[in-house]
């Protein structure tokens, strides 16, 4: 059983995020785990002005991910910031480019999930998972969220991303808060019930 966590991140908040989220699938016996991250499609001076070359080096060494390797996984959990409330430009360029597979049908029936980050606490967290599940509607996908069966969703002793739709994080306005041992705790939950449904699919 293979599970693809395919992510982007600008200055490592997501990425972090996704770390979490394969450890916790790598948690489900048979589970064969893939980190990989979408193509960057800013320059690099574009990327130097917002002083995100430092932080690209932390995961520099995570592979590029194909369109053709989404057809090859049992389940996706796509990682991606928060930008004005919808996915980030270099994930939609990435999911855009899955048309030939929807031709297929080469999606239908594989288990899809989100995560994501934003700068605030109200920034957009839900609106970017929810829309994101459009597409992977409409290539048949199933969509997984994170069930309340994780409860540190519902604390109240500490700012926290997270939602049934999926683990968040909240970055800070500048980028300074990376995320808690609550929000990774979350991401390592969603990473393993994903794969569980997807062990309970292929079987």
């Amino acid at each position: 059983m293979k599970i693809l966590v395919v992510y982007y991140s600008t200055y490592g908040h997501v990425h972090r995020m996704a770390e979490a989220i394969a450890e916790g699938a790598k948690m489900v016996e048979g589970a064969r785990v893939e980190l990989k991250r979408v193509p960057e499609t800013l320059s690099h001076e574009v990327l130097e002005s917002m002083g995100a070359v430092e932080a690209q080096k932390a995961f520099a060494s995570v592979p590029i991910c194909t369109v053709d390797e989404l057809a090859s996984a049992d389940a996706i959990i796509f990682g991606t910031p928060t930008r004005f409330g919808n996915m980030a430009a270099q994930m939609k360029q990435f999911l855009d480019a899955t048309g030939a597979l929807w031709q297929k049908g080469a999606l239908v029936g594989k288990v899809g999930s989100v995560f994501t980050s934003s700068a605030t606490q109200h920034g957009g967290q839900e609106s970017t998972i929810l829309s994101f599940h459009i597409p992977l509607l409409h290539q048949g996908m199933i969509i997984v969220g994170l069930p309340y069966a994780f409860q540190g969703q519902m604390r109240i002793d500490e700012i926290t991303g997270g939602s049934p739709y999926g683990a968040s994080t909240i970055a800070g306005g500048k980028g300074e808060r990376m995320p808690s041992e609550n929000e990774l705790e979350a991401a390592r939950f969603q990473g393993k019930h994903v794969a569980i449904i997807a062990s309970k699919l292929a079987k």
